[in-house]
């Protein structure tokens, strides 16, 4: 009931947290119980007589027979009065939560509380560390162990530490410890470890700042000397839970509270939901009170860690369990049928052990019968002596060693299940301990179930965990059985809120359902739609639509960071090169569309990941068999949409991976045809020019039949033909291909089997003509020639023939231009219309993404509003002046032409860039010459409104200033001007010239000079240096982006016909006839996209996963070669070996201790035998020589 209250109340009103003085409670003394020892001014709960109301010092008979003070019968509860957030003074800023509250407060609504309203993170563990109380100064290898051991292994699983949380003992050391680990887990994104001080209100020192009935939000809390242990609380926590027993001063008040939330924790679930919350107890050194607690909490089945060595209570418990573990434990005769007890024997040692280290303490048979509980149960006690360790054991050990502990031990807390060791794997994954996972539950000794796996498989995935997929899929967990459409889509809805691609899927969701009914959630749909047009969003431009396959790619964008999540689901993929640039593709579509920069450059580092994995992995497959693979990078993915390893890298900007050496030859192939590829460019253009040349061995071209003769040679076993034709040749007569027979194609389609097209055998002069017109090559060369013809016959009506409008023009020359216009427009809308687009508005849209398809668009544009505007008279002028600036747009066109030259094309990368620096300085010339200008022409003239003059002198003039032209006979009064000039306000609005300001002359001169230092020293040096930057960046990788912008040229000239323009009119009317009259499809497309099904399928696939398997089996090789990895097993070795010598050392312990006790038991029955008068010994006994005697 009180935490629905609770539950209630602080819904209603979260902001002030009014609600929590009405159900939670304090307590204060109403009975004053006088103190003997204090000569009665002081009350037993610590008070002084005049801090107790008049209520407690009424009752004079009742605190006369009353000798021992109880908080619950001597004390009462009221209202909270000190809650909210606590600021420390000096300290950071970040404000810590507490709350005073009674002893006797259910452990549920402070639970709920924490994780609730304060905002604290469910833990998957609660270590609660006792003991170390007080000034007693700590040793130092207690407090590595706790800064290098437990907080470092607690922050790997994201654990709640429980201390005192005061600036003094153990609480001191842990603040400090989760201080110095949560700054380095800012940067390295590990689990924040939340530290909580449960202390007793009446020993906080200050506790007085705390007081606020209404709450403190924030209370300031001073504390005089942070330097010096003392019972302030510690600003290294997150949470304070003062709890109030009445008392003031005095200890112990919290540890009934504190172990009744310990025990309701221990019953809730993590924060994935799959476990109980492990919690598990700490002993540093500890007084005699703490025995009872040990011994409460292991009669619940609760785990200990006792640091043996720390001093007090975890000394004696580290002695007894050690040295009395050989000890028998007997069924004592007067138990009877009940419990067992232990022998007497037994218990004389354990009195024995107790009056060594507690002599001081009056009630010695109490403490013994607590050890005794204890070490019934000592299967639930760890002992770990940090002494015997050694000042070189790492903090790794540390590490190491705690995790160990805490899954050992919290297998004890686990549940039964289905399966016996379901629980423990749950444990690991939460933890995120594969390394315990491995050598506990994965070490072949257990037979894993496939439902088993499944739940923690998901919190893997979830919580970005890629070392646990990766032994699950190694242990029989199949990927693809797992990724149903129901799964997947609950991964999805598990993305975070904050995430990019939440956004998206709430915003294609919403989309949706305003436009259609609302989105089903079944789990046997066929995909979700949202997450579908997600998708489509950022592959569509290359990929038809469709859906992910059980393909790993999904959660790479659910989670960032995640490269190692992301490369192990490719390396399970098929088609491993076309899956990594797809993979570099999402991310950098989804880099241009988040907003934080760290996400973005993050998103950018794992897609420059991606794209360097594919073009390593296609290297090795180049080293390995160049025909195979050019069919790779053609091949048409059935996964991916339909799309190519060409045009996904194209789609995703992959620069480094169009640079490979086996793409580069590939499209060297395709682009010179079956001529060979060092032939000479005056030989080209010899041929164009003479065309019958190419009937002679001036050219030289490849001979097909050999080159068929090398496909069809059988292999070495002679099973069959296993030539690379089986695995798609496409490049072996690029003339022949253009005119594959439909039959062929569709044989190729569906059986799989590439066919070895022969074409038909035709005459030399036909074979030849068709090979050397039907190369790329020649068409560009065409093109550029026809290009150039097409500029003169520009210039030339421009400049010559430019007739007035009709009756008595345009000319011939000009027709012919216009026509030659019309056609390469006519080539535009056919580059359009045969786009990769589903619909014509994106192929649209695609062919406007390009720089030089604007430019065509804008000079076709300009050349029909310049036609237009010459046809008549009154814009006849106009209109001519327009076709001069379209000549200029047509002009720059050539610089894309040579691109494609392996000189040129680098250096036109450059120049693009460096038009980028000009127009920043541009910017900040145009800012100074404006207020230069104007300043100037203000000086100079004192009134001006002619607009022509106020705009050539302000900017134009000022501009000429730069390059040195510079009227200092116009701006000096001391030169003479000859032009003649008015003061007549009346003339100068008429447009006469207005007379020089001669009073102000001097800070014209002034203002000219610093002008000039401004902009020809200043400015121009700053361009020159952004030129100089500009070009040594990209200098360096200026030839991996003229390779890429090579493809786009080369798939141009590919798909253009081979005639150029005004020719191209013939080629466009066959085009039309075989389309759109004769509904013949287009073979021309498979030089870059191979449709391959069957068997020839499977064995590329086949051979492209054998090379990636070898091609990561080189990367681990060269990764262990390292001398990170050589330094790492080492350590590992040395860490290995120490453990082991460690269990050495307690066997040998153990052993002692037995010789020690037959040592012991065989001088008893000698002394035994000896006072015996049943018979009389020949000789003595025997006595040890040269041994010493345990």
């Amino acid at each position: 009931r009180d935490e629905k209250e609770l539950r209630l109340t602080g819904v209603a009103d979260t902001g002030t947290q009014s609600w929590i003085p009405k159900i939670i409670k304090k307590r204060e003394c109403t009975t004053f119980v006088e103190d003997t020892l204090c000569g009665g001014t002081l009350c037993q709960c610590g008070g002084s007589r005049d801090s107790h109301a008049s209520v407690a010092l009424g009752d004079y008979f009742s605190t006369a027979i009353i000798n021992h003070w109880d908080s619950a019968q001597h004390s009462s509860e009221y209202p909270t009065d000190a809650f909210g957030e606590l600021q420390f003074a000096g300290a950071s800023k970040r404000h810590s939560y507490f709350l005073r509250l009674s002893w006797n407060t259910p452990p549920s609504m402070l639970y709920t509380l924490m994780t609730t309203h304060w905002g604290l993170p469910a833990p998957n563990l609660v270590v609660s560390v006792v003991g170390g109380e007080g000034s007693t100064k700590m040793k130092t290898w207690v407090r590595e162990v706790l800064r290098q051991g437990l907080v470092k292994a607690s922050q790997s699983t994201g654990a709640w530490i429980l201390t005192a949380g005061l600036r003094e003992g153990v609480g001191r050391c842990v603040g400090e410890a989760v201080r110095d680990h949560a700054t380095a887990a800012a940067s390295i994104s590990l689990s924040k470890v939340v530290a909580i001080g449960i202390a007793p209100w009446g020993l906080v020192h200050n506790r007085e700042q705390l007081v606020n009935p209404q709450g403190s939000f924030p209370a300031k809390y001073y504390v005089r000397n942070t330097t010096q242990d003392s019972c302030c609380l510690d600003n290294n926590y997150q949470a304070f839970l003062l709890v109030d027993d009445g008392s003031v001063g005095r200890t112990g008040g919290e540890i009934g509270f504190r172990a009744k939330l310990e025990d309701y924790i221990s019953h809730q679930r993590t924060g994935s939901g799959s476990i109980d919350i492990p919690v598990l107890c700490m002993l540093v050194s500890g007084e005699t009170s703490m025995l009872e607690r040990v011994d409460l909490s292991l009669k619940n089945s609760m785990p200990w860690l006792v640091l043996a060595g720390s001093g007090g209570t975890a000394d004696f418990i580290s002695d007894m369990l050690e040295n009395l573990s050989s000890a028998p434990v007997t069924q004592s005769s007067s138990e009877g049928d009940g419990e067992a007890a232990p022998s007497v024997d037994l218990k004389e040692r354990v009195a024995e052990r107790v009056k060594k280290h507690f002599s001081s303490e009056v009630e010695i048979d109490k403490l013994v019968e607590q050890a005794l509980s204890i070490y019934h149960n000592r299967d639930l006690i760890t002992i770990y002596n940090g002494e015997q360790e050694g000042c070189v054991q790492s903090a790794v050990l540390y590490a190491d060693f705690y995790s160990d502990f805490f899954f050992t031990a919290s297998k004890n807390r686990t549940s039964v299940d289905d399966s016996p060791y379901n629980e423990e794997l749950k444990l690991a994954v939460t933890w995120n301990r594969v390394d315990i996972a491995k050598s506990e539950l994965f070490n072949g000794n257990i037979q894993w179930r496939y439902k088993d796996l499944e739940e923690s498989m998901t919190d893997a995935l979830i919580n970005d965990k890629p070392q646990f997929v990766r032994l699950f899929t190694e242990n029989g967990l199949n990927i693809l059985d797992y990724l149903t459409y129901g799964r997947l889509e609950c991964l999805y809805r598990s993305v975070p809120d904050g995430t990019l691609l939440y956004q998206l899927l709430q915003r294609h969701l919403l989309e949706r359902i305003g436009t259609t009914a609302p989105v089903s959630t079944q789990s046997n749909q066929q995909g979700s739609p949202y997450e579908m047009e997600m998708l489509e969003l950022l592959m569509g431009d290359i990929c038809q639509a469709f859906y992910y396959d059980a393909l790993g790619l999904n959660q790479i964008t659910s989670k960032r960071r995640a490269l190692r999540m992301a490369t192990f689901f490719w390396e399970m993929t098929a088609e491993s090169v076309l899956s990594a640039l797809s993979g570099c593709k999402i991310l950098r579509e989804l880099s241009k569309l988040e907003n934080e920069t760290e996400t973005k450059v993050s998103m950018k580092e794992l897609a420059q990941n991606f794209e360097n994995l594919a073009h390593d992995l296609f290297s090795s497959c180049y080293r390995s068999n160049e025909s195979r693979a050019f069919t790779l990078l053609i091949r048409k993915s059935p996964v991916w949409g339909g799309t190519t390893c060409l045009q996904m890298g194209m789609s995703a900007d992959a620069r480094l991976f169009f640079s490979n050496d086996g793409v580069q030859s590939l499209l060297s192939q395709i682009w010179w045809g079956d001529m060979k590829r060092n032939t000479d460019v005056w030989k080209l253009l010899l041929t164009f020019l003479c065309p019958f040349l190419c009937y002679t061995n001036l050219i030289t071209f490849r001979n097909q039949e050999d080159h068929h003769q090398e496909e069809e040679k059988p292999n070495e076993e002679g099973a069959g033909r296993d030539s690379d034709s089986l695995y798609g040749h496409t490049v072996f007569s690029f003339s022949d291909i253009k005119h594959i027979c439909l039959f062929t194609f569709l044989y190729l389609l569906y059986t799989g089997i590439p066919h070895i097209h022969r074409p038909p055998k035709r005459p030399f002069i036909v074979s030849r003509w068709r090979q050397f017109w039907f190369a790329p090559v020649t068409s560009f060369l065409g093109n550029v020639l026809m290009y150039f013809l097409f500029l003169l016959l520009f210039a030339y009506v421009l400049l010559v023939d430019f007739k007035p409008p009709p009756k008595f023009g345009p000319s011939i020359t000009e027709y012919v231009l216009y026509f030659w216009v019309f056609t390469m427009v006519c080539e535009e809308i056919r580059e359009v219309s045969t786009g990769t687009g589903i619909t014509l508005d994106f192929q649209m849209r695609v062919y406007i993404q390009d720089v030089w398809n604007k430019c065509n668009l804008a000079a076709i544009i300009l050349f029909v509003i310049g036609l237009i505007c010459r046809m008549f008279h009154w814009s006849h002028g106009f209109g001519r002046e327009v076709l001069c600036v379209d000549y200029m747009v047509f002009t720059l066109r050539l610089i894309h032409i040579f691109a494609i030259h392996k000189q040129l094309g680098p250096k036109i990368i450059i120049v693009g860039k460096m038009v980028k620096d000009v127009f920043f300085f541009l910017f900040f010339l145009g800012v100074w010459l404006m207020a230069y200008g104007v300043a100037n022409q203000a000086l100079i003239y004192s009134y001006d409104p002619s607009p022509d003059r106020i705009f050539r002198r302000v900017f134009y003039r000022p501009y000429l200033h730069i390059f040195g032209q510079i009227p200092v006979e116009e701006m000096d009064v001391g030169k003479d001007w000859d032009k003649p000039c008015t003061d007549n306000v009346t003339m100068i609005e008429d447009g006469a010239e207005p007379c020089r300001t001669l009073y102000s002359n001097w800070l014209v001169v002034i203002l000219l000079v610093v002008y000039l230092l401004v902009t020809n020293i200043l400015l121009i040096n700053l361009l020159i240096a952004m030129f100089s930057s500009t070009f040594s960046e990209v200098q360096a990788n200026s030839d991996i982006y003229w390779k890429f912008q090579r493809y786009t040229l080369i798939v141009q000239y590919h798909s253009r016909p081979s005639l150029a323009p005004p020719f191209i009119i013939l080629s466009h009317l066959n085009l039309f006839i075989k389309r759109i009259i004769r509904k013949v499809p287009s073979v021309k497309i498979y030089h870059f996209v191979l449709q391959l099904t069957g068997k020839a399928a499977n064995r590329l696939m086949t051979w492209e996963t054998i090379q990636k398997e070898d091609f990561l089996t080189t990367q681990n090789k060269i990764q262990k070669s390292s001398d990170s990895e050589r330094l790492k097993r080492i350590v590992d070795g040395v860490l290995k070996h120490m453990s082991e010598s460690r269990d050495f050392e307690h066997r040998i312990r153990a052993l002692e201790n037995e010789v020690e006790y037959c040592s012991n038991a065989l001088s008893w029955i000698v002394d035994t035998l000896a006072q015996s008068n049943m018979f009389k010994p020949t000789r003595p006994p025997p006595t040890l020589r040269g041994m010493t005697r345990f």
